[in-house]
């Protein structure tokens, strides 16, 4: 009692938040070492330090990225002051310090004690990474073309021409390797370091989409020489012609056919790296820990298959006859009808299933997954961003025909598709983003499997003389499945399975060569080579992108339900 009245009647006034009730022993011991200890609890200095860490390394990536697009502009405006030499030291010097950053990662981060206690499931999904290595290895067998190619016109090429590429094979082999192994990774050391390192390897992937999306001297010295070899065979007077005329059309249609698939890279590094970026210092609680993953399977869906595999055969029909006569001398008019009909046909019905899909979204009774996830919040903006690149391709196009001569059969297809890409990417992400949000049915909700039939899967035996009973089995269980599942189910299923086939054969055709954008003449005549090619290179892989992502938005939506 003694000590508590005296307590109160000596506080002590210089302790600057130690508590009254301390023991005495305690006063002479200091834990307040600065304002930020004193005032924020250790939850709150994490969180103030990870938003400073985040600060600093996105200005540092703005700062890059400025000077990066300053250089590329200066080029585009005045290439005798600024040449394209010039960019390329730049970001050669700036791909050199990401391979530095990205081995010291490889060999002394990520490997030092308790460096990653969580990884974070959502992350880096095999369909990623598994078109990171895709895109990744045409890039590389891009620079080999553009080597041979520089190789071949020694005389006229510089070394600088021969030592960037070489220089970005070794960046885009080492940063798959890297983000194949570690795009999963909540790294808990080196915050700032780490930090710093992913935005600088951000902004170079991002420098190097845009010098690939306004730099088309290649593009134009190579169609002067096909241009000029056509109008002149076997006149190679130029000291600056291919020696070998073989060799040298095969390094120009290589360059030429892999050209979008290096920006195409570039785009997934940087989604891919933005996740590791906010995955920084991350700590997941087991909320954060879905028990439950659902799985896909190929149950409870009948007609979406069906009217996708459709789409996809008569697809590849349209592509094949368009590689073989719009890739001639004289591209045939008939084929960009032929084209084009397909995508007016397509397209609408893409738009009514979605349509229906986002209607039967409303009618479910599934709450909003409100936990936080950088993953998916990330698929959210590249659906709209990278919508953007198509999007923007469409109202060009919408602009020239209608200046020119928009009652022409083919300037007609051309408006219709234009005006039905918009209608079916608008519809299509308010169907992915609507189902992404959702939470996943639980086992029991809205009909699934019976256990006594997958215990007879469990313990079915096969054998030759049993494989037609087996076939009537798995025939009798499909169809069983199928008619547990509530129609709600059923719907979401066959729209989500039909909009993956379709957004598949989409994303083919441009892929591997079908660019009637730039291929028919319409809009290139209107804007001029240089300004369409820019629009083209920057919606192009933009748009080819999209739908490699919206692939595995809708497969997400596809499990979910």
């Amino acid at each position: 009692m003694s000590g508590n009245k005296a307590s109160k009647q000596k506080p002590c006034h210089h302790c600057n938040g130690r508590s009254a009730s301390a023991p005495l022993g305690t006063s002479t011991i200091h834990y307040e070492k600065s304002w930020l200890y004193r005032h924020c609890s250790l939850q709150q200095r994490d969180r103030q330090a990870q938003k400073s860490g985040q600060l600093f390394s996105g200005l540092l990536a703005l700062n890059v990225v400025f000077l990066g697009s300053a250089f590329i502009s200066s080029m585009i405006f005045n290439h005798v002051a600024i040449t394209l030499a010039d960019v390329w030291i730049l970001l050669s010097i700036l791909k050199v310090l990401c391979l530095c950053w990205i081995i010291y990662y490889l060999l002394g981060t990520s490997r030092q004690p308790h460096a990653v206690l969580y990884r974070d499931t959502h992350a880096g999904p095999v369909w990623i990474r598994g078109s990171l290595l895709l895109f990744g290895t045409f890039s590389i067998l891009l620079n080999v073309f553009q080597i041979g190619y520089s190789v071949i016109q020694i005389n006229c090429k510089s070394k600088v021409e021969i030592v960037f590429p070489s220089i970005e094979i070794l960046f885009v082999a080492t940063q798959a390797f890297f983000l194949w192994h570690h795009s999963k990774d909540c790294i808990q050391v080196q915050h700032n370091l780490t930090r710093c390192g992913l935005m600088l390897t951000i902004a170079t992937n991002l420098l190097l989409w845009l010098l690939a999306v306004t730099n088309d001297s290649i593009h134009m010295e190579i169609e002067s020489q096909l241009s000029f070899l056509s109008s002149h065979p076997g006149n190679e007077t130029d000291s600056c012609a291919c020696p070998n005329t073989t060799t040298c059309k095969v390094f120009q249609k290589g360059y030429i056919l892999l050209y979008p698939f290096n920006t195409e890279y570039c785009l997934i590094c940087c989604s891919v790296l933005y996740v590791m970026w906010k995955n920084v210092g991350r700590r997941i609680s087991h909320h954060h820990i879905t028990h439950i993953k659902p799985k896909f399977k190929l149950q409870g869906v009948v007609f979406g298959p069906l009217l996708g595999a459709a789409a996809v055969i008569i697809g590849i029909c349209v592509f094949m006859m368009y590689q073989i006569q719009a890739t001639g001398s004289a591209p045939n008019y008939q084929v960009f009808v032929l084209y084009y009909s397909y995508y007016i046909v397509l397209l609408p019905l893409m738009c009514v299933v979605a349509i229906i899909g986002t209607i039967i979204h409303t009618l479910e009774k599934r709450e909003l997954d409100t936990l936080k996830n950088p993953t998916r919040s990330l698929d959210v903006v590249l659906l709209m961003g990278a919508a953007l690149g198509q999007i923007a391709m469409s109202y060009f196009s919408i602009v020239a025909i209608v200046a020119t001569n928009p009652r022409d059969m083919l300037n007609s297809l051309i408006l219709s598709y234009s005006v039905l890409l918009i209608f079916q990417y608008i519809t299509q992400n308010i169907f992915i983003i609507d189902g992404l949000q959702r939470q996943p049915f639980l086992p029991g909700e809205g009909g699934t499997t019976p256990k006594h039939s997958r215990e007879a899967h469990d313990q079915r035996r096969v054998s030759v003389l049993e494989l037609g009973q087996e076939f009537r089995r798995v025939s009798l269980s499909y169809i069983h499945t199928y008619s547990h599942l509530s129609w709600k189910r059923k719907a979401l299923k066959e729209i989500s399975f039909f909009l993956v086939l379709c957004n598949i054969i989409l994303w083919i055709m441009p892929t591997f060569g079908a660019h009637p954008v730039f291929e028919n003449g319409l809009q290139k005549s209107f804007y001029g080579y240089s300004t369409w090619f820019a629009i083209v290179n920057f919606g192009l892989p933009l748009s080819v992108f999209y739908r490699m992502h919206s692939v595995g938005g809708l497969l997400e939506v596809y499990v979910s339900a």
